[in-house]
């Protein structure tokens, strides 16, 4: 799960792309680039690290040109490198840069494709490097010395053809243009807008519609499954569907967790999916605990806030603020590490004792992964004086990795995996754990667009729809991703580097 944009412009676009990561930034804390085209020539900075910290002021003014592209990283293969950081560079042909929102799911075999039959070097272990060299390749291929609009949407096309997974993506072709495309089942999502000016529109692709709002675009609309938006240095914006089959089957856990209130995706609010979800987990309450003692609603911040509120009112009890959060901490779910995510929690969060004294308390989240977390919150709300605490999750057990760009542990790390709803609740010391019924979760998001007939919801359902997700597939994603192996790659990493 990363952050992505694009801007093509009529002025320099280096301190707007900046923006627009400041927006995104909460998709990705691990590391952060900016790439702009000033002519032909591309300016590339990339480095770990939040937006603010990468970026000073000097290297700003390196970042010349009207149009540009930009990334912020968590790690979906779970290690924090800096030689992964995007944007990816490739300088054959044309000169190509590449920022990626997803995972590709036969990367392997790529990797031996692009080696032995198309001859091209990996310099990485991204699978967005590899997305790269495939695009890359499939444009070489056309052998072309100038490039078309159509030469550019063919070579989407192959990219649709070899590669399997997610993935929401952003090229620059140095002096041609800006491309944006999307896979055949639209699991990552991709925006696009317009600003028109005295000199003309300038548009903008981004990850999230409120990246758009924030610079002053005005959104046109999401990229269909499949589909590709181009942008040439002419300014002309051309769209085509590349993609032979579509099946739309949007991550729902994106509306669950990872993207903001304010943002739109696929037309579905994301801040009324939630409160509906909300709606849900109080009917759920009210069917299973009728005679519940809840005194309080209190939720954990920020992202069940808006189901947490919406639950009071159903249940007819009171809202309060219980916990105040750091904001100068990151997201914990995001963090490489299970210990750096224990010992941010009470870095992050502070509770109000008069909030939780005495008092039946239901904390609010809006799921659980692994589990740590809850458990030393809900350890917090005792040591803060509740009497009882209850807890809601407005996600239903995440029990199965996810392959598709959320970086979810290997199973065996889910506190759900293999264990009941009772189990889970032992596991974290709540005396009760509500969790929202998948159908309702689909219902609550589906309200907003009717047209999308079914989602991603293989963390909850084990079911990978793209078809190739098997048990060795999971086994191999397993130690790549569990926090022991980051652990190993992070110490070789930092070997490396001294």
């Amino acid at each position: 799960m990363c952050g992505i944009a694009a801007i093509f412009s009529h002025q320099a676009v280096n301190q707007e792309l900046y923006d627009a990561l400041m927006v995104l930034q909460h998709r990705g804390q691990d590391a952060a680039g900016i790439v702009t085209c000033e002519g032909g020539r591309l300016h590339l900075r990339k480095e770990n690290g939040l937006a603010r910290d990468v970026f000073t002021n000097a290297l700003m003014l390196r970042l010349k040109g009207n149009m540009g592209i930009a990334h912020v990283r968590y790690p979906t293969a779970g290690c924090t490198n800096s030689t992964e950081a995007q944007p990816f560079y490739v300088n054959s042909p044309f000169g190509l840069t590449l920022a990626h929102n997803g995972n590709l799911t036969n990367t392997e075999e790529l990797k031996i494709v692009l080696f032995v039959e198309d001859q091209r070097h990996l310099n990485t272990d991204s699978d967005s490097e590899v997305l790269l060299n495939v695009f890359a390749h499939e444009l070489q291929s056309l052998g072309k010395l100038h490039l078309t609009v159509d030469d550019v949407f063919q070579a989407v096309s192959g990219v649709h053809r070899r590669c399997r997974g997610a993935y929401a993506v952003v090229i620059m072709i140095a002096g041609y243009g800006i491309l944006g495309f999307r896979d055949p089942h639209g699991i990552r999502p991709v925006v696009f807008g317009e600003r028109k000016g005295a000199q003309g529109s300038d548009f903008m692709i981004a990850s999230e519609s409120v990246a758009l709002d924030v610079l002053g675009f005005d959104l046109i609309r999401d990229l269909e499954p499949g589909e590709a938006v181009f942008i040439e240095a002419s300014g002309a914006l051309h769209t085509k569907q590349c993609a032979e089959k579509i099946d739309h089957c949007p991550c729902i856990f994106e509306y669950v967790y990872f993207a903001r209130p304010d943002s739109i995706i696929d037309d579905i609010s994301v801040y009324k999916a939630r409160l509906r979800m909300g709606e849900k987990l109080a009917e759920k309450v009210l069917r299973v605990w009728p005679d519940h003692n809840i005194d309080v609603v209190i939720p954990i911040p920020d992202t069940s806030r808006t189901a947490a509120l919406q639950m009071a009112n159903i249940l007819g009890v009171k809202y309060r603020e219980g916990f105040i959060k750091n904001r100068y901490i990151g997201r914990t779910f995001i963090m490489p590490g299970q210990k750096m995510r224990e010992k941010s929690v009470r870095q992050k969060l502070n509770a109000i004792s008069l909030e939780f004294e005495g008092k039946n308390v239901l904390l609010v989240d809006d799921s659980i992964v692994r589990g740590t977390t809850s458990a030393q919150i809900i350890q917090m709300a005792r040591e803060a004086g509740a009497k009882k605490v209850y807890f809601a999750s407005a996600a239903p057990p995440v029990r199965y990795p996810n392959v598709y760009g959320i970086d979810m542990p290997a199973a065996h790390e889910l506190i759900a995996h293999n264990r009941t709803e009772d189990e889970v609740c032992a596991a974290i010391g709540a005396d009760r754990v509500i969790y929202q019924e998948l159908d309702d979760l689909i219902d609550a998001v589906r309200k907003g667009n009717p047209d999308i007939k079914h989602f991603d919801t293989s963390c909850f359902s084990n079911e990978y729809i793209t078809g190739d997700v098997d048990d060795a597939y999971l086994e191999r994603t397993e130690a790549l991703r569990n926090d022991h192996a980051q652990t190993e790659r992070n110490s070789e990493n930092a070997i490396i580097e001294m």
